[in-house]
């Protein structure tokens, strides 16, 4: 972890050079495009120094302050109304006649949830169901103390997306499925479905 620490020192030192470079550009009134080339510069350095503080997260134990009253389904309402906000893709959050709530980490779940939905966004068939995704969560059939939640109209992948760390969205699944499982349960992606089960208790 220390050599993360090194790279995160190093890309911050990047970052203060390149806004001062950004400042002497812009009160130069230099074109449009040479501004944009930095800005862009900015910004590959931003999300390089959030990966490695995801890494740094991911290699840590995941240490849960479990509370009790923890609904789901209104935590995925929140998530879904903010994603639709600022994405051109659609999610939708499949209505439950019943709350789902249970014992759990409500900061650490809460990102667990949001990611999944930021993933399934990203990994959406354009061609299910008017090119949306749609989550829904209820209690297992089986087993009444266990939620299930899912989101439905990923296309078919190659790779399981929990394992590939193929960038920051891939590294942010396999961090969620890693605070799942600390809270018992198991995330998994089947038939161009992520399906999460949780313990309610």
């Amino acid at each position: 972890m220390q050599i993360v620490h090194d790279l995160k020192n190093q890309l911050n030192g990047l970052k203060l050079y390149a806004t001062f470079l950004r400042r002497r550009i812009e009160k130069n009134e230099r074109p449009e495009d040479e501004q944009e080339t930095v800005r862009k510069l900015i910004g590959g350095l931003d999300r390089a120094a959030e990966d490695l503080s995801l890494i740094v997260r991911y290699g840590q134990p995941v240490e849960l302050k479990k509370q009790p009253g923890f609904e789901i389904d209104k935590v995925l309402r929140t998530i879904c109304t903010s994603l639709n906000e600022t994405s051109s893709q659609q999610i939708t959050l499949k209505e439950n006649s019943d709350a789902v709530q249970g014992d759990f980490d409500h900061f650490k779940l809460t990102d667990a949830l949001k990611w999944l939905s930021i993933g399934a966004v990203k990994h959406l068939d354009s061609e299910h169901d008017g090119g949306a995704i749609s989550v829904s969560v209820k209690e297992a059939a089986n087993d009444r103390g266990t939620a299930v939640v899912e989101w439905s109209g990923l296309r078919q992948l190659d790779r399981d997306p929990f394992r590939s760390f193929a960038g920051s969205d891939e590294i942010k699944l396999a961090l969620a499925e890693k605070i799942i499982q600390a809270h018992g349960g198991s995330a998994a992606f089947i038939n161009r479905k992520f399906v999460v089960e949780l313990p309610l208790a």
